[in-house]
């Protein structure tokens, strides 16, 4: 599909639900899903009674002699006794007894929402087991585990079990799908160039959820300061106002050593982006402001702004911010401590089995 010019569509489109997005048509637009099918199919057996009507019973022929003997009265078929009624079984059951693991703070509703995932739900490891199965017969696999802590917090949060269901199958077809390739700078990254996972994420200084998505995504880089490294592509949506000028700036301090402290000063002071104000910025961080307000009034660094929404744009994003991990997007309810964790397990997992999960 062709892209069209930024200008335009960025324009007049408020920032909605978790991100601010970055055209009309990306708001309605949703990921593909890959839904197995083998999961899902429920194999009928049908038993055909055929009853030909010119076969006898051997045992009720005529003897033989002539005479014709009367067929001894049978006395009354005793009626088959009633079988006894069984009580539904209430999905929750599914979520106790698994050893390691508590789900007894879920209010009744939740557990029988978790119940159904672990009962219609497979572990994604690959294992031909429904993920209940795996979590209490296969202790070992801890992917079966991470998948009952996020499908936990999706029913906490009032998921029914079917979009649990098609949340997981979303998250975990991810993996498979072809990983997307970005062009960094390492002055706007901290963590290890050789950490096994390198985290990109694509932002606007003016935008308010990108300002929220910042301490998380940041404290999780450093708490795991040798498995990731954590990457920033600025994309100036056009729809804010100052967010061109204060990419600009971000982008001129880089270029003075100081790119991670306007990075932070621009987040901090989101409600005054103005050039005049960045300009201030600066001069507070040891910088010329004098001359970061003359830049502001060029087209400084257009180009180099163009290129990251260009990668921006073949990854496929819908608005900001944008994560991924290793080339693989990430949905933004997963920027929050936990679910950073969580996935971050999952691709190291992945990547430490040659694009595969580990046997259960």
């Amino acid at each position: 599909m062709q892209q069209q010019d930024s200008g335009h569509d960025e324009q007049a489109l408020p920032c909605q639900g978790w991100r601010c997005f970055t055209s009309p048509a990306r708001v309605a637009k949703t990921r593909r899903v890959l839904l197995f099918c083998w999961k899902r199919v429920v194999p009928l057996l049908a038993v055909a009674v055929l009853t030909a009507p010119g076969c006898k019973n051997p045992e009720s022929a005529a003897p033989t002699g002539g005479q014709s003997a009367s067929p001894a009265p049978q006395a009354p078929a005793a009626p088959a006794p009633a079988e006894p009624a069984t009580a539904p079984v209430d999905p929750a059951a599914a979520v106790s007894g698994i050893p390691g693991m508590d789900f007894s703070s879920l209010s009744p509703t939740a557990k029988r929402e978790l119940g159904t995932v672990f009962n219609d739900e497979f572990c994604y490891c690959g294992c031909p087991h429904t993920l209940g199965t795996c979590l209490k017969s296969h202790t070992p696999c801890k992917h079966a585990r991470r998948m009952a802590q996020l499908a936990a917090r999706r029913v906490s949060e009032g998921s029914p079990a079917t979009e649990v269901i098609l949340s997981l199958s979303t998250y975990y077809s991810a993996f498979r799908d072809p990983r997307a390739q970005f062009k960094v700078d390492d002055r706007m990254c901290m963590g290890p160039a050789g950490a096994p996972v390198t985290v990109v994420e694509f932002s606007d200084f003016e935008c308010p959820y990108c300002a929220k998505a910042r301490p998380v995504l940041e404290a999780f880089a450093k708490k795991h300061a040798q498995q990731v490294r954590f990457c920033y592509l600025p994309f100036p949506l056009s729809m804010h106002a100052n967010a061109k000028p204060a990419a600009q700036a971000a982008l001129w301090a880089r270029d003075q050593g100081k790119f991670w402290q306007m990075h932070d000063a621009l987040f901090e002071h989101q409600s005054n982006l103005k050039p005049d104000a960045i300009a201030a910025l600066a001069t507070s961080l040891g910088l010329d402001g004098a001359k970061l307000a003359a830049l502001l009034k060029t087209d400084a660094y257009k180009e180099e702004l163009d290129g990251y929404r260009s990668q921006g744009r073949a990854a496929g994003i819908s608005g900001t911010p944008s994560v991924y991990f290793n080339g693989r997007a990430l949905d933004l309810s997963f920027v929050e401590a936990e679910m950073l964790s969580h996935s971050l397990e999952d691709e190291l997992e992945w990547s430490a089995n040659k694009n595969a999960w580990a046997a259960d």
